[in-house]
């Protein structure tokens, strides 16, 4: 080891046992790089504790030899927060993924940090019970990462964000203390919201090493729609008339450019297109019920005919079966992978007002040509919320490094237009190293003074994941 003390080594060593590390060259590897392959970390070694006193004891060590630990889930993020650089070691939680307790009365699961995200869902699912957050990654991800990025999804309309869906936390802080904020309390005012501090804190805080995690009622009715609409600003009218036609039973809506639409249909197999009809703008509409007796299919038919009528759709269909269904899924969130095919993307997690979509597509499009011209943006995401994976794909006639290179130009041209608009940078994936300039720039000074007082009164050595967020 080029940074680590010998006698920091044999401790952890020791502590861990020899599945507990590893300095394997293939190893280090995969754990050094992330998903989009913009970072690659440095770390000689990745540790991987199999117990919350493993963590504890671990953290006190390199504490103790003023060693900076990167904690690590399952390294799906996109901004870098979980690489580590020059003399951090990686702490990944992987072995820490038991679904401890699924209480059908409390309605609460409560999970280590390494659980995957599919495995939570899946465990709840058999006592007949729901997990809602749901991601593209659900089959890798851990619910620790999650927590510590305030992960979305798909179901933020109906259910909420991560933080929305836990009532406690354990945390092993930068000297190696444990919190035990574990709680099934729905109501606690004693104080200081601990939990929400490390929610979202991107391991800059704490490591989390378990939750207590709200259940629902498992949906017992499922009615799935895909619509043409003319423009955004009828799709946001459109949500309107769905939230109130259905009492907010909508589960999620979900709004794509025809662009966007096209790339699934075109490049990924076995995807049929749900309408004949062209259209410059497509909505996915999914609606649930946990009551036994409810119709949501003549709830939708009846939704859509309004929407026909007064013009906000030109046309629709409802899936009549579950392999339709899974169809109209596979075209959003197919998304990401299809735009691949057409050459480099530069891409924005952003959200802003509801209202405000419309504007934001309108002008960061118009801005975005202006900058490149002939570049073809891909608008697509989850309008419900706010939230547009505002994307853009090179110009036809560009070379992929060449377009890459205005990387930077064009995320400050819209996030320029999103903060203008009441928005936020970074609406689902965090900040990490990729996103810690911008939000320098854009946060105000209260709020800039606010984290790093709080990141200097928990972790005022900076050795919990330096240089991420703050």
């Amino acid at each position: 080891m080029s940074f680590l003390p010998e006698s920091a080594l044999t401790e952890l060593k020791d502590l861990l046992g020899p599945k507990g590390f590893s300095m394997e060259s293939d190893v280090l590897a995969a754990h050094n790089s992330e998903a989009r392959g913009k970072f690659t970390g440095t770390s000689e070694i990745v540790l991987f504790p199999a117990s919350t006193d493993e963590v504890a004891k671990a953290v006190a060590i390199c504490a103790a030899h003023d060693i900076a630990v990167v904690p690590q889930g399952g390294n799906t993020g996109r901004c870098g927060g979980a690489v580590a650089g020059d003399k951090q070691i990686l702490i990944n939680l992987k072995r820490m993924n038991s679904v401890i307790e699924i209480d059908a009365r409390d309605f609460t699961a409560t999970v280590e940090a390494g659980a995957i995200l599919q495995t939570i869902q899946e465990a709840a699912e058999e006592q007949d019970l729901l997990f809602p957050l749901s991601l593209g990654a659900e089959g890798t991800c851990q619910i620790g990462g999650n927590l510590a990025t305030n992960a979305g999804g798909l179901n933020v309309i109906r259910y909420g964000n991560a933080r929305d869906l836990c009532l406690g936390l354990e945390v092993v802080l930068p000297d190696g203390t444990v919190w035990n904020g574990l709680s099934k309390l729905r109501k606690d005012n004693t104080g200081y919201d601990l939990r929400d501090l490390f929610i979202g804190a991107e391991g800059t805080l704490g490591i989390i090493t378990k939750a207590t995690l709200k259940l629902f009622a498992q949906p017992k009715h499922i009615a799935t729609a895909w619509l043409a609409v003319p423009s955004p600003e009828c799709a946001i009218d459109l949500l309107a008339l769905a939230r109130r036609h259905t009492g907010d039973g909508i589960s999620a809506f979900e709004l794509m450019s025809d662009f966007a639409h096209d790339l699934s249909v075109t490049y990924l197999p076995g995807l049929t297109r749900p309408l004949a009809t062209k259209t410059p703008w497509h909505v996915l509409i999914e609606l649930t019920s946990s009551r036994p007796d409810d119709d949501l299919q003549t709830l939708l038919v009846d939704l859509l005919g309004q929407a026909v009528e007064i013009g906000l759709a030109t046309d629709a269909t409802i899936a009549q079966s579950e392999a339709q269904r899974k169809n109209l899924w596979a075209i959003r969130e197919g998304i990401p992978e299809a735009q691949g095919y057409e050459g480099g993307s530069i891409k924005h997690d952003v959200s802003v007002p509801v209202s405000r979509v419309p504007d934001l597509l309108k002008r960061g499009m118009a801005a975005a040509e202006a900058l490149i011209p002939g570049i073809r943006p891909c608008p697509f995401g989850h309008v419900g919320d706010g939230n547009i994976h505002f994307n853009f794909s090179q110009p036809a006639t560009m070379d992929k490094q060449s377009y890459l290179a205005k990387w930077e130009s064009l995320n400050g041209v819209i996030h320029d237009i999103v903060t203008d608009l009441g928005g936020s940078i970074s609406a689902e994936h965090g900040i990490g190293q990729l996103k810690r300039d911008e939000l320098a720039h854009y946060a105000s000074v209260e709020k800039l003074q606010l984290l790093h007082a709080i990141k200097k009164a928990i972790d005022p050595d900076n050795r919990l994941n330096p240089g991420k967020v703050v």
